[in-house]
């Protein structure tokens, strides 16, 4: 278990602020932020490497606050897997390892045995990462810090290694806390992910509630949400709209319609009339070349401006009544529609598919 509570903390003229989470025994905690957010500094802080200014920091129970490092009982990889220049690949995995059965298990795991006699200023960036990965938890750690452990890795390596990681955690249930920039790694590894930005926690929760559910639309930037409107939020409360399917008392969210520029849609949530912010991910909006008749309620014509294909995905622009909405779609399913600029479509989203923060 780790629990921060109230947790602030300066390196240099940076400063960790009320830093505050818990990830429950044997749990994945995932650190999402961009760079300079005080990422590496909150592992360090928690390793003991950076000190405490206010705060505490509890690890199994224990109150590790004022503990030196290496009474604390925990694997630190950092994101250069830094290694002892002066050993080789050998004595560096066998270094601190809880016994010699465990360093042979992660030389095994990791397929590092051609590396062993190979001198460490020899290796490439990845190969000091998964060398650091097997050094730590060959030491068998109950708590594993991880910073951004795959960033070196091409494509191919980083799935091996995320999914031998991945099932060692499964194995022996050691509480991980994992530092990374990507939002896709979370939701595939972490059972809570907290985002952090200079210093301090903008929300936590699980992946997909972070994800499906951001705090704020710079939140959702951050995440990567294609349509983030500004505007009014007006409950309906005068009539039963058709689009709700329970009757009025069995609702848990209001109907709500927002209006952004020159457009009016539909959502659910439980707003004050006024000014708020709507979500809308990108995946969420369908196109089509007609309208149609599901149960879909927010159905608007428009007209392509920009077509962004990007791999298997294709992103398109369309404009309505004066507001872009960009949809993620199959880039077979663009070509199929036979989308061009300046084409006429139908966009369509749900109402359940409008966040409001």
């Amino acid at each position: 278990m780790i629990d921060v509570a109230g947790l602030s903390a300066r390196a240099g003229d940076f400063e960790l602020d009320d830093i505050t989470f818990r990830i429950p025994e044997g749990g994945y905690g995932m650190v999402i932020g961009p760079a300079g957010s005080g990422k590496t500094t909150l592992l360090e802080t928690i390793a003991g490497i950076v000190r405490t200014r206010e705060g505490t920091v509890t690890l199994h129970g224990e109150d590790v606050t004022r503990i030196p490092p290496e009474a604390r009982r925990l694997g630190l990889v950092y994101q250069h897997g830094y290694l002892f220049p002066h050993l080789s690949v050998r004595e560096n995995v066998s270094y601190g390892a809880s016994r010699r059965e465990a360093a042979d298990e992660m030389i095994e795991r990791f397929g590092i045995a051609p590396l062993l006699e190979r001198e460490v200023r020899t290796l490439s960036g990845g190969e000091r990462q998964i060398v650091a990965l097997a050094r730590t938890l060959a030491c068998e750690p109950r708590v594993l810090l991880l910073d951004e452990p795959f960033s070196a890795l091409d494509p191919r390596s980083r799935n091996a290694v995320r999914r031998e990681v991945r099932t060692i955690y499964y194995e022996r249930r050691c509480t991980v806390l994992h530092v990374t920039h990507d939002f896709a790694e979370a939701g595939l590894l972490g059972d809570l992910a907290v985002l952090l930005d200079r210093g301090r926690v903008l929300q936590s929760g699980t992946p997909e509630h972070v994800f499906r559910h951001p705090a704020s639309p710079y939140v959702a930037s951050f995440l990567g949400a294609e349509n983030i409107f500004a505007g009014i939020a007006r409950p309906i409360h005068a009539h039963d709209p058709d689009w709700m399917d329970a009757e009025p008392d069995e609702w848990t969210e209001l109907p709500v319609a927002f209006t952004t520029g020159g457009l009016t849609f539909y959502a659910l949530g439980d707003v004050v009339p006024g000014p708020a912010n709507a979500v809308i991910r990108g995946e969420e909006i369908s196109i089509s070349v007609e309208a149609s008749a599901s149960s879909v309620r927010n159905q608007f014509r428009g007209r392509v401006t920009e077509i962004a294909p990007a791999g298997a995905l294709t992103r398109v622009t369309v404009e309505v009544s004066g507001v872009p909405l960009v949809s993620a779609v199959t880039t077979r399913s663009a070509r199929e529609l036979g989308l061009e600029v300046g084409r006429s479509v139908v966009v369509g989203f749900k109402a359940t598919s409008v966040h409001l923060c």
